[in-house]
């Protein structure tokens, strides 16, 4: 009996004891928990700062950079820099190179999707056009100066070794982005037309925070923006601009709409608070288009954009236009014998694709490019379009298209001043016409040379209907508004990407 109750004090002892230890346990792993959830809330709420990512990315880029140059140079150190100051030097050429080459693909950019494919194959694009770059510029100086001796096996190591570097931490601070941006949500300020068309275009996009709308009309509360299923409008407006949770306030109705207080609370949290978009610049800065329904007559005249009637960006485009396109044809000229020789074996002549096209101030030309589809004779009701895994395409023609081979021809178009090598699409001068008579402002796009490449072509899929053709026109607008080196710059990365990747039609 003693027995079975020393056992009993002794299992009573052991459970206790167990217990206690659980509770430790479980104590430490709470106060564990607390210490996460404050560095990430921490990381969480720094870059809910839209200034942030991009001040995390250059400094990663900067530290990074040096250390890696640094150690792949360290052996060599005195070999090849006479002086401190020397490698200072380089090094700052080849970061301003780096940071303009990742700027161009929106490396820095808070809103630009770093985890996808098309931005990693645009980032190794842009590093390897910055070790091009830096090269030329390290060995173009050391001509002029017998001290200094750069090892190209250290400018190759460091790149390579930076390439891989820099993609992995954007990949870490976008998840981080995107975990900040967990439980907030746009304010979007409006419930009428306007919004609802916007509603319609958000739940389309790849934005994934929620939508929160309001009216400060008693009338539109309580009502479904776009049918059923969709968001209600709430009322209270005055309570929520108060409210520091929401990622930005889109307003969704126009400026003479709204009260004078209401503007000047808007002015005070534009800021001080949460960034406030006009519909225009929110499609301008998440979607990198112009919508179409904030267009009219004197949208050309408005302040703001870059392409003037004047401009030296248009002397120096030229002058790129006549080099990079001379340069261009005497390197791609073995095409210019295997392509004919191949379209030749498949289906005989012509060669040459001839077709009349839309140019600036729609002055009409006639532009060349390899002939891809198989001879017939011109009939009325033909289909104006190129479909997906369209007959009428030949086997050659078809991986012209994905490689984007067919478009060489144009080289001499844009040797001659047809077209630039960056704008719009040249349009046929029969869709030209329709699309004129059945899509507004459409004519606005004649305001800049067409391109054999350019943002919309970059952007959106080829065009097989009308609607497409209305879709492209919103990227053809963004481009003429923004008209600049630095587009034209994220435009060519962007052509090599699809060309690489086999992404044409």
């Amino acid at each position: 009996m003693g027995g079975l109750m020393a056992n009993r004090e002794q299992s009573q002892t052991i459970s206790q004891e167990f217990l206690a230890f659980e509770e430790e346990q479980s104590t430490r792993a709470g106060e564990s928990a607390v210490r996460v959830g404050r560095r990430v809330g921490f990381w969480s709420h720094f870059l809910h700062h839209e200034w942030a990512a991009a001040a995390l990315y250059l400094i990663l880029d900067v530290v990074s950079w040096v250390a890696i140059y640094r150690i792949a140079g360290w052996f060599r150190y005195d070999a090849f820099y006479a002086t401190p100051f020397q490698f200072f030097i380089i090094n700052l050429i080849q970061l301003g190179v780096i940071v303009t080459a990742l700027y161009f693909v929106g490396g820095y950019d808070r809103t630009v999707e770093k985890l996808t494919l098309g931005y990693a194959a645009e980032h190794i694009l842009a590093v390897i056009a910055a070790g091009l770059v830096s090269a030329m510029l390290i060995y173009s100086a050391a001509t002029f100066d017998q001290t200094m001796k750069p090892s190209r096996g250290v400018l190759l190591l460091s790149f390579a070794i930076f390439l891989p570097v820099s993609l992995a931490y954007r990949r870490w601070i976008r998840q981080y982005v995107v975990t900040s941006s967990a439980g907030r949500s746009f304010l979007v300020i409006g419930g009428g037309a306007r919004a609802a068309r916007f509603y319609e275009a958000y739940k389309n996009s790849p934005n994934g925070e929620p939508l929160e709308f309001v009216d400060a009309n008693e009338k539109r509360v309580g009502q479904p923006i776009a049918g059923k299923g969709s968001p209600i409008v709430q009322g209270n407006l005055t309570a929520k601009l108060n409210n520091p949770r929401y990622s930005g306030i889109i307003l969704a109705e126009r400026a003479s709409s709204l009260s004078i207080e209401l503007l000047e609370r808007l002015v005070r949290a534009q800021f001080q608070q949460t960034r406030v978009y006009t519909l225009e610049s929110f499609y301008e800065t998440h979607w990198r288009y112009l919508p179409l329904g904030i267009v009219d007559p004197f949208w050309p005249l408005q302040t703001g954009f870059q392409l003037a009637r004047i401009s030296p960006y248009h002397y120096l485009k030229r002058l790129f236009d006549i080099v990079a396109s001379a340069t261009a044809l005497v390197l791609c000229a073995p095409l210019f014998v295997l392509i004919p020789l191949f379209i030749w074996i498949e289906d005989g002549s012509p060669i040459f694709f001839r077709q009349e096209r839309v140019g600036r101030d729609s002055r009409r030309f006639m532009l060349f490019k390899f002939r891809t589809m198989h001879r017939r004779p011109d009939e009325p009701n033909e289909d104006i379009y190129t479909r997906k895994d369209d007959r009428r395409v030949t086997s050659v023609g078809r991986w012209l298209r994905k490689l984007r081979l067919d478009e060489l021809p144009q080289l001499w178009n844009a040797l001659k001043g047809d077209i630039s090598l960056i704008g719009p699409r040249p349009e046929w001068s029969k869709c030209a016409e329709r699309y004129e008579q059945t899509i507004p402002f459409y004519h606005f796009r004649h305001l800049v040379k067409p391109g054999i490449t350019g943002w919309a072509q970059v952007n959106y899929p080829y065009g097989e209907s009308d609607e497409d053709a209305v879709e492209k026109l919103k990227y053809d607008l963004y481009y003429i508004r923004h008209y600049s080196l630095k587009l034209d710059a994220m435009i060519v990365l962007k052509t090599l990407y699809t060309m690489l990747f086999g992404k044409g039609r």
